[in-house]
């Protein structure tokens, strides 16, 4: 490898390490022990994060950036649920989009496919689907993707702040 590649290699593991720590940080002021496990394979979507811990895609925590008029809005989502838009503008009262790579960015400071659900860079509303609520323990990213944390649905909604929504997209069989 070049002296070149090697140096973008060692920025790319600093900012990733980086961003896991401000997530560790962030249980740790929260009164949360933090366990945060690292996998060699990626854990970006849920489906793969769930094959890598060995649990089911509904204990996997999707962490989706809408934005709400003209705020980012955090919805916590069951690894299995798609958000209703019509449900999320209703609970939110006003129009929602999908945020842009971008905008994740910009409100979380995390990339798509490690957004946690703490830690970010800016104050986020956030919102927790009722169907993670049942489990014993959930599994949430841990701002890279490939690391993750497992976490009562009490103590994240509880860390977060998070309004207990029903947002989930009906299926129709």
């Amino acid at each position: 490898m070049s002296r070149r590649g090697r140096a973008d290699r060692e920025r790319a593991e600093r900012v990733m390490k980086a961003a896991v720590q401000r997530v560790y940080d962030a249980l740790q002021a929260s009164g949360v022990e933090p366990r945060i496990v690292e996998f060699s394979e990626s854990t970006r979507t849920a489906e793969d994060a769930a094959r890598a811990i060995g649990t089911t895609v509904e204990r996997i925590v999707k962490s989706l950036v809408f934005v709400a008029g003209e705020q980012p809005v955090l919805v916590l989502v069951s690894g299995v649920n798609r958000v209703d838009m019509a449900r999320l503008a209703a609970v939110l009262e006003t129009g929602v989009r999908r945020a842009n790579a971008d905008v994740v960015r910009a409100a979380t400071g995390f990339a798509i496919g490690g957004v946690p659900p703490l830690g970010h860079t800016t104050t986020l509303p956030i919102l927790l689907d009722e169907d993670l609520l049942p489990y014993d323990l959930i599994y949430a990213a841990a701002g890279t993707p490939n690391t993750v944390f497992p976490i009562t649905p009490d103590t994240l909604r509880r860390v977060t702040g998070a309004r207990i929504v029903a947002v989930k997209e009906e299926v129709i069989p």
